[in-house]
């Protein structure tokens, strides 16, 4: 928030939840949603189109099922990916992204391509910390 807003101003801001540096209004708990590593990832693989439980699963490695769960179910409910139903034997569900999560999704693309691009002199940095952790 600029520091040339007035008292009034940086209230309704407040007021609507816009103000993600404050820990408990709405807007922090959505950037604590789209920028935990499982929502980047799932976004990115929801890019080509709708997939099952079981595609997303094998795509994203080292996701637990509890974990998966968790993410999807948090970003159906925050209106970023569609959950379809599709009777029969087996019952068929498939995830897809939402108007807001096509609309989220550029970033996370810059995001991932970022991370991927510079992951060499990331390393660096961290040998040159002298810490030894690689992930």
């Amino acid at each position: 928030m600029a520091p040339t807003t007035t008292a009034a101003q940086r209230r309704a801001v407040e007021a609507a939840g816009c103000d993600a540096y404050l820990a408990q209004w709405p807007a922090r708990q959505l950037l604590d949603r789209i920028g935990d590593k499982w929502t980047i990832l799932v976004v990115n693989a929801l890019a080509d189109g709708p997939q099952r439980y079981s595609a997303l699963r094998r795509r994203l490695a080292g996701v637990s099922e509890k974990m998966l769960t968790r993410t999807l179910r948090a970003l159906e409910r925050d209106g970023l990916l569609a959950r379809t139903v599709t009777g029969g034997v087996p019952v068929r569900v498939d995830y897809e992204l939402a108007v807001l999560g096509r609309d989220l999704l550029p970033l996370m693309r810059a995001i991932k391509a970022w991370a991927e691009s510079h992951m060499p002199q990331v390393l660096h940095a961290r040998a040159a910390y002298g810490d030894g952790e690689q992930g």
